[in-house]
């Protein structure tokens, strides 16, 4: 609760930056804020307690995702001072947005109460609609903001029809209360059909198939640190909230009824599988990076939805994943923004001889896109390993095959982008080496490695 409190006032501080003329600070400060903010976090390890009436809870699960958000949060600030260089006096909003954008994050996975559970999605999503708008000169970015606003408007509405049959079914919209009711022998039929509605909308927060159609146009029309934002902290945030919201409403052992159970189980493999498999092949066929690292999310929405199918022990798993594709995933965006600065597009042809003209962030580049490929020593590697072996305990040793094959198929593409930066000559001369964007690919790609070589740095976390 002190964390989120914490955020909340870091935000709104952010906003008086603009008031008090002190542009040039906002980042460094913010920085220092949320580093401050992160060891309070680090304080409340550990600890169990609820606030306001059970509105907010704090468990290792919450402390530990919070504690991953706060981090990526830090990167994405610090990336804020080059791309926000040409727009000085927005910069103290935008980086007020992202903080509040992490407040709603934190809410998402502390929630003791569907109504927080709401107020959280609905304070990411409105940051998001407006960071995906925020280049207003760009009819790109508009049509993104546009597109995600009413396709998220939607999923928001659906998430909130089923906070309603919750509510119609047990009475409350405490979650523990459910949990508890939810051990009963019989349930209203309305428990099973919110608890679906509710996973429908959060399968669109997560951009999975097949509701991911939104996510291609959005991430190529947003500004590329917007893209970055959606690519790894908002689908984070995503996906934990979903483990969070089955695990705590106790929506599996609630179906007792061994067809109901078996159903579950055959959607989510169904919708892995499927994520995985069109966002493999449809990446395979992108020009555009932006467009590509889209697709290659979907995908991996699908590798983390398999964590659904062991849910009572595969917390640590799911945390590991996510801390290894969101550290890959910055280390790859930092290198996009500064290759495709003032560039109109993201094409791949903007990387061809990267390699030659900055041979460090084109061996960043290429480590962030071999962990996403899983590849050795790099952490992306050892997640999927042990998510692949935790998925055959569970006895879902089809859909591993395919999660291999699909590992196997997404190499296709990451390489696809390593060669233009090795085997092509360099289309001009990059001038320049901003110190933030080359401190955020240097480190994060270093955490991504330390995390491979010493995982249980956070499996053990949530033992």
């Amino acid at each position: 609760m002190n964390t989120l409190i914490a955020i909340t006032g870091l935000g709104i501080f952010c906003l008086l930056f603009e008031i008090l003329n002190l542009r040039k600070a906002i980042v460094p400060i913010t920085i220092i804020g949320l580093l401050g903010v992160l060891a309070l976090n680090y304080y409340e390890f550990g600890t169990t307690a609820s606030y306001y009436n059970n509105m907010i809870t704090v468990s290792k699960f919450s402390t530990a995702f919070s504690s991953l958000f706060i981090i990526l949060t830090i990167f994405l600030v610090a990336l804020s001072h080059n791309f926000y260089e040409n727009h000085p006096t927005k910069i103290s909003d935008f980086i007020a947005i992202k903080i509040f954008l992490l407040a709603g994050g934190v809410a998402m996975v502390s929630f003791g109460n569907l109504a927080m559970f709401f107020l959280g999605i609905e304070i990411l999503s409105i940051a998001l609609y407006v960071l995906a708008a925020s280049d207003r000169l760009n009819l790109k970015s508009n049509e993104a903001g546009m597109k995600y606003f009413l396709m998220g408007s939607f999923a928001s509405g659906i998430i909130l029809f089923g906070i309603c049959l919750i509510y119609g079914a047990m009475g409350s919209f405490d979650v523990a209360e459910i949990h508890e009711s939810s051990l009963s022998a019989e349930l209203p039929i309305w428990f099973p059909i919110g608890m679906i509605l509710m996973i429908i909308g959060m399968l669109f927060k997560v951009a999975a198939v097949p509701f991911h159609f939104w996510a291609p146009d959005v991430y190529e029309g947003s500004p590329a640190l917007t893209t970055a934002l959606m690519s790894t902290l908002a689908k984070v945030i995503a996906i934990a909230t979903l483990y969070k919201l089955i695990e705590g409403l106790n929506l599996i052992p609630s179906l007792d009824n061994q067809e109901l159970l078996g159903t579950f189980e055959n959607i989510v493999v169904f919708v892995s599988i499927a994520s995985m498999t069109v966002g493999n092949i449809m990446a395979l066929r992108q020009v555009n990076v932006k467009r590509m690292l889209a697709f290659s999310g979907i995908s991996h929405a699908g590798f983390m939805l398999m964590t659904l199918l062991s849910i009572s022990s595969s917390a640590g798993v799911l945390l590991y994943y996510t801390a290894a594709y969101a550290l890959a995933g910055i280390a790859s965006f930092s290198v996009i923004l500064y290759v495709c600065k003032n560039q109109d597009n993201e094409d791949i042809t903007n990387f061809h001889g990267l390699g030659k003209t900055n041979p460090l962030l084109a061996a960043i580049l290429t480590g962030s896109l071999l962990s996403m490929a899983g590849i050795p020593i790099f952490s992306g590697f050892f997640a999927k390993l042990f998510l692949f072996n935790q998925t055959i305990q569970a006895g879902y040793i089809a859909l591993v095959i395919v999660a291999v094959i699909n590992s196997i198929i997404s190499v296709g593409y990451y390489f696809k982008l390593i060669l233009a930066m090795y085997s092509k000559e360099p289309n001009e001369e990059r001038t320049g080496k901003p110190f933030l964007i080359y401190a955020v690919a240097v480190i994060s790609i270093t955490l991504n490695i330390v995390l491979g070589l010493f995982p249980s740095l956070v499996l053990d976390l949530l033992k």
